[in-house]
């Protein structure tokens, strides 16, 4: 037990959070059998089995889970100490998570967000997934819905409107062709929606949500997206009026520890205010064209 390295304790953390080997193995760059002999090892130091072994993947014990939510109390002192230690040295990284629309709003306006003026690195991660910040693990991201966590601090940026989109003056010939993600990347209500109430007329399955746009310009057929994305783009139109039933708030979430760094206080600050001002396009009043 006094020899297992911090490094071991991170890659079980990695298995918890990816489900197996083959994904720990991806984000640690250590090869499927070594992250297997580390969770053994581990296992053999705490003396008792941690997950659960399936065709499917690994899942936590109760005894797993038990270590894994000590572990995230110490990696988020870790991170703490790092980022302390980066920032006196004056090369500090911001995490930020975004979804895929947010993401590209910040791309295509990423001045806004980092320059090259700015002292520290900024790292972007895409994900559909609800941001976890509480332990650290991203220090700006955004949410559909306001956090709970005491240890959170959020700012409302506004509300996010959805409908059907077609390549412009395709007219009713898209109507029966529905392009979606497939049902296990569907994560968001927006990318469920065509399997909910269109299964049977969805003509093109996608991996990835940003592939949505890209196959609607080319007249592949017609999908749900953001209305700041697709009200944005001259080569689309709606099919259809919003979807109201869609319709959700996002807010602005960072770690309440974090409030005095000045390298995560300016990402979040420039990103709140970046998003304040699409707040219409957000909530699907559509640009006037000249």
């Amino acid at each position: 037990m006094k020899d297992m390295s911090w490094e071991s304790y991170r890659i079980f953390l990695e298995v918890a959070r990816q489900g197996g080997l083959t994904g720990a193995s991806q984000v640690s760059g250590l090869s499927p059998a070594t992250v297997g002999r580390r969770v053994l090892q581990v296992e053999e130091a705490m003396g008792r089995p941690l997950f659960l072994r399936s065709q499917t993947g690994y899942r936590l014990t109760s005894e797993g889970q038990a270590l894994f939510e000590q572990l995230q109390g110490m990696e988020a002192i870790a991170r703490g100490v790092e980022s302390w230690r980066q920032e006196g040295q004056g090369t500090s990284t911001v995490r930020l998570m975004a979804g895929t629309w947010v993401t590209w709003l910040v791309c295509e306006n990423f001045s806004a967000i980092c320059t090259e003026r700015d002292p520290f690195r900024l790292d972007l991660s895409i994900s559909e997934r609800r941001a976890t910040l509480t332990h650290r693990e991203v220090d700006v991201g955004i949410r559909a819905v306001e956090p709970t966590e005491p240890s959170l601090i959020s700012r409302h940026a506004g509300e996010v409107a959805y409908a059907a989109y077609r390549r412009k003056n395709s007219g009713e010939a898209l109507a029966g062709r529905w392009l979606a993600v497939s049902q296990e990347d569907a994560v968001s209500a927006y990318l469920r929606w065509p399997h909910e109430r269109e299964a049977d007329t969805i003509a093109v399955i996608v991996s990835r949500p940003r592939s949505l746009l890209d196959i609607v310009r080319a007249g592949a057929g017609q999908a749900v997206l953001p209305c700041f994305v697709g009200d944005l783009d001259p080569a689309l139109e709606r099919a259809g009026e919003e979807i109201r039933a869609l319709r959700h708030h996002q807010w602005v979430v960072t770690n309440s520890e974090d409030r005095h760094r000045r390298d995560i206080r300016a990402v979040s600050d420039r990103l709140f205010r970046l998003l304040r001002s699409h707040a219409d396009l957000f909530a699907g009043k559509r640009p006037s064209r000249t």
